[in-house]
């Protein structure tokens, strides 16, 4: 994918010379992409549901706005979303390689992108892997990864937040569930940001075509997976989803399709986000005055600690806009919309919507609303793994607080690049610094 810097914050490329929002302004701009907060500003206060003409989107900005699109699935939908937005501008190309080299294109509205009554089959399955109870009996497998990186890195001074912690604790504990032991952690990263960059509209050809070649190794490998534990049943995640039996007389248990799509999904799902949201946390640390230590307060109690996760989620989404699709003529936000119109949902720019949440750019874990954010969608749709990220968020947070102290950007915030894409914000890399911190 490509990177973006962050670009001079005085500036705002997107609005006119009296202050308002350009006719032609893009998400697509690397500028807005690597800065979007301004962007969001404007386009709540003068065109909360924003024609994007480069991206041929609906940009929808504004709290009140996302909660009328995900509390209607059907008119809103995410199977047709998605299938507009995957590898866009290159649909064919992409599905024909993975076709001939990857085992066979399979959408992601095989599996859990798909809209009711389908999806609805899917996701009582999924709800069974991501119970309170499973989650909970978890944390100790994420605490001892968790303290296993931090403690490689303490003495240090030193070290890469994205690369050397977040990536490697999310990607080792997922595999680790699924039963994906016997893969380079460095493969993974690599699938994950070719499956990534298929909703982020911003990859050329080129990009595209080397991505693709990750693409199939992703879905080779996991097809091969699947083979094995059809085999023989293995205790992991993955043979949960081979041996699954729904309550549905006509298709009682998953089709190969179903369960590659799922595979895929959590694989990818499992780990990307949720090292967002710990390199967002490790950016806050960095460039927030005190909020380490509050965090430092809070580590101990449970109710506090959930609260300084919720507000970091709401705060810092991992995932800032996903896609849907109308497939009715309907009315958002005082504009009607034709059947078909693509939209993209700014979670972002909801979370941070002055008339849902006062003072959106202020971390307040005293918030009343604190847990109302759309970090994770809502409705039908919202994400079945949310429990098992803010818990993996919460553990890391409370044992980066436990073993590191004074962490700092080793460079600039304005030198960090960002993958490019209107889906995810994250960067490439988060180079710090600190000093050890004495358990206790």
């Amino acid at each position: 994918m490509q990177e973006a810097n962050i670009p001079d914050r005085s500036g705002c490329p997107f609005l006119t010379e009296d202050g308002r929002l350009q006719p032609d302004a893009t998400f697509a701009d690397l500028a807005v992409r690597a800065n979007p907060w301004p962007f969001y500003d404007a386009l709540r206060r003068d065109d909360p549901v924003h024609y994007d003409a480069e991206l041929d989107m609906y940009l929808v900005a504004r709290f009140q706005d996302l909660q009328q699109v995900l509390s209607d699935p059907i008119t809103f939908s995410v199977k047709h979303g998605y299938a507009e937005q995957s590898s866009k501008g290159f649909q064919d190309e992409f599905r024909e390689i993975v076709d001939r080299e990857g085992g066979g294109f399979i959408a992601d509205s095989v599996g859990i992108m798909n809209d009711p009554p389908e999806h609805t089959r899917i996701r009582r399955l999924l709800e069974k892997a991501f119970t309170a109870h499973r989650v909970q009996t978890l944390e100790p497998e994420i605490r001892e990864i968790a303290v296993e990186l931090i403690e490689r890195i303490a003495d240090n001074g030193s070290a890469d937040g994205v690369n050397d912690l977040a990536a490697p604790l999310t990607i080792r504990f997922i595999c680790k569930q699924l039963g994906f032991n016997d893969i380079d952690p460095n493969k993974i990263s690599e699938w994950t940001a070719a499956a990534v960059a298929q909703i982020g509209r911003m990859q050329s050809r080129e990009q595209m075509l080397a991505h693709a070649r990750d693409y199939c190794e992703l879905q080779n490998y996991v097809i091969a997976a699947i083979r094995k534990r059809q085999e023989t049943r293995t205790e992991d995640m993955l043979s949960d989803i081979v041996y699954a039996r729904l309550d549905d007389e006509a298709r009682p248990t998953l089709e190969l399709a179903e369960m590659i799509s799922l595979g895929r999904t959590l694989l990818v799902g499992g780990n990307d986000t949720t090292a967002t949201g710990i390199t967002n946390l490790l950016i806050l640390l960095a460039t927030r005055p005190g909020l380490a230590e509050q965090l430092r307060a809070s580590r101990d109690d449970d109710r506090q600690m959930n609260r300084f996760v919720e507000e970091l989620l709401r705060l810092e989404p991992p995932v800032h806009g996903l896609s849907r699709m109308t497939t009715r003529e309907v009315d958002l936000g005082g504009k009607r919309l034709p059947k078909g119109a693509h939209l993209l949902l700014l979670y972002a720019s909801g979370n941070s919507d002055p008339e849902a949440f006062g003072c959106p750019r202020d971390f307040d874990v005293s918030r009343s609303n604190i847990g109302r954010h759309v970090t994770f969608g809502s409705g039908v749709h919202r994400c079945v793994g949310l429990a098992l990220a803010r818990m993996e968020i919460k553990v890391a947070a409370q044992e980066i607080s436990r073993r590191l102290d004074d962490i700092r950007l080793a460079a600039p915030l304005e030198e960090l690049k960002y993958f490019s894409s209107v889906a995810a914000r994250h960067p490439t890399s988060l180079p710090l610094t600190f000093a050890r911190r004495t358990v206790g």
